[in-house]
């Protein structure tokens, strides 16, 4: 039985309470499996990044919970939350997030060096996922000489890193063209196959979408359909 890994419970998300509220997510209640590669879509202002940071936690539901693997992230205090994120979950934003002054060796290395990770050992894990995603010869580059394409496969090595459970993605693809992105989705078809790193996307790239094996829509901050599909 395949063993739930993210459980949004009657999640909701209201900005401004007090003046005038903007209802982004409206009691989501969605498990997620281990191993599965799910699309988060709907139109702009549906909710889908909202709902994608709370299941990171990094945004805080006004109301309901979120279990990560069995942890209620929702009732960590910051400390423990950062310290859980920092070991379970890899991020990869839109915008990259690298850090310009670092190369992608260093950028990539970063989340290890946090987690205090020998320096051999880090260097070991840091080449070996340069070379998954087919950057070994851009070790030594900083972000401002690497092509978007090239930026958003080094925030991939870095969100696997710490060889995380789950890879939240927040429309990893919309500053790509189409062969950056077709090489970065199936990078993370391929390691969501052979590691069973639970990758969970907000989305509205058809790319992505015909790529994932579960499209859940968001309407309104509500769940319109969560169906599964055959990948294309």
């Amino acid at each position: 039985m395949a063993k739930t890994i993210i459980d949004a419970h009657n999640v909701s998300k209201t900005f401004n309470p007090k003046t005038i509220p903007v209802h982004a997510v409206q009691n989501v209640h969605v498990h997620i499996e281990e191993g599965e590669f799910v699309a988060l879509v709907g139109p702009s202002g549906s909710g889908k990044s909202t709902l994608l940071n709370m299941m990171g936690g990094l945004d805080e539901p006004t109301a309901g919970s979120v279990i990560i693997d069995g942890v209620e992230i929702t009732e960590l205090p910051e400390n423990k939350l950062i310290d859980f994120r920092l070991h379970n979950i890899g991020f990869v934003f839109q915008s990259f997030n690298l850090i310009p002054v670092l190369t992608a060796k260093e950028n990539v290395g970063f989340v290890l060096q946090l987690q205090k990770m020998p320096k051999k050992e880090r260097e070991e894990r840091v080449l070996t996922l340069l070379k998954e995603v087919g950057l070994e010869d851009k070790i030594n580059s900083k972000p401002g000489q690497l092509s978007g394409g090239q930026q958003q496969r080094v925030a991939v090595a870095r969100a696997l890193a710490s060889k995380p459970k789950i890879v939240l993605a927040d429309e990893p693809t919309a500053n790509l063209d189409s062969k950056s992105a077709e090489n970065l989705l199936n990078i993370m078809a391929k390691l969501n196959k052979e590691e069973k790193i639970t990758f969970l996307f907000s989305t509205h790239d058809q790319r992505v979408i015909r790529k994932a094996r579960r499209v859940i829509t968001l309407v309104d901050g509500k769940i319109a359909s969560d169906v599964e599909q055959t990948p294309s």
